[in-house]
Formats: C-alpha cells, sequence, structure tokens
C-alpha cells in the first residue's frame, strides 16, 4: 500500500444549493450556493469554483516541480483554471477543465509546452482525472497537444 503522505478532511451539510463546508483544521470554511447561471441565488461558492482553485493550485505545485527536473526557472509560473459543468445527455453531469498558463520566464514555445506536459503527468489532480475529464491545457497562450 502507497504511503500517504496528506490526508484533507472536510465537512459539508446543505449541499450545492444552502450548504456550508468546512475543513477540519478550520482553514477553510465555506457558504455553498448554486450559481445564478443555474437558476441558483448565488451569494457563496460552488463545487465548480472549488475545483478550479484545487486544481490550479496543485498544476502550480507540479509547474513547480516539473521546472526543477528540468533545470529551468519557472517560478512565475501562473494557471488560470475553468472548470465547466455540462449534462452527460442521459440525466447525469460531467466536468470539463481548461488550463491556461502562462510562464513568462520562458520564452521558448517548445520548453513551455514541454514543461506543462511535464507537470501534467506530475499533478495528482490530472492523475486523479485523466481519462475521466477532458483536460484542455494551453501554454503561454499555445495549445499543448
Amino acid at each position: 500500500m502507497a504511503k500517504v503522505l496528506y490526508t484533507a478532511e472536510a465537512h459539508v451539510a446543505g449541499g450545492r444549493q444552502h450548504g456550508h463546508g468546512r475543513t477540519s483544521d478550520g482553514a477553510l470554511e465555506v457558504d455553498l450556493r448554486a450559481p445564478v447561471e443555474m437558476g441558483g441565488e448565488g451569494g457563496g461558492t460552488n463545487p465548480e469554483q472549488l475545483f478550479a482553485v484545487g486544481y490550479a493550485a496543485c498544476f502550480e505545485s507540479a509547474m513547480a516541480g516539473a521546472a526543477r527536473r528540468a533545470h529551468v526557472e519557472a517560478g512565475d509560473a501562473a494557471i488560470d483554471a475553468k472548470v465547466s459543468l455540462m449534462p452527460t445527455g442521459t440525466g447525469g453531469f460531467k466536468l470539463a477543465v481548461e488550463l491556461d498558463v502562462t510562464l513568462p520566464s520562458i520564452t521558448d514555445e517548445t520548453q513551455a509546452r514541454d514543461l506543462v506536459r511535464l507537470a501534467h503527468d506530475i499533478c495528482p489532480y490530472s492523475n486523479a482525472t485523466r481519462g475521466n475529464i477532458d483536460v484542455t491545457l494551453t501554454a503561454n497562450g499555445k495549445p499543448v497537444g
């Protein structure tokens, strides 16, 4: 069995419509509300926003690891994440993710794309979603194939 490095714990009651969530250490406490775009009242966060922040933060850390492996400086990396909620057509829902990675210190397009690909291989969110969620990556505004 793999060694557990960390386990996050959270409690949620009320779901996405009128819920409240908090982590066991008290560092995060949020009111959950459906977005206005989905007929909700807004005024809180939602699971898609939390997923976008979590994925972007994790991916940026993976970028730091990828940069160390490649012996390049990428400490100025920034990630813009979009998480889309869509119907499956069979009564369920699915997610799609777009990660737009900006690497100001890396001007070589090939190097930037290679670094984003390596980060995608390292990132736990990428590994958890691979094959389950469509993830679109860009590096400095260029598609990563």
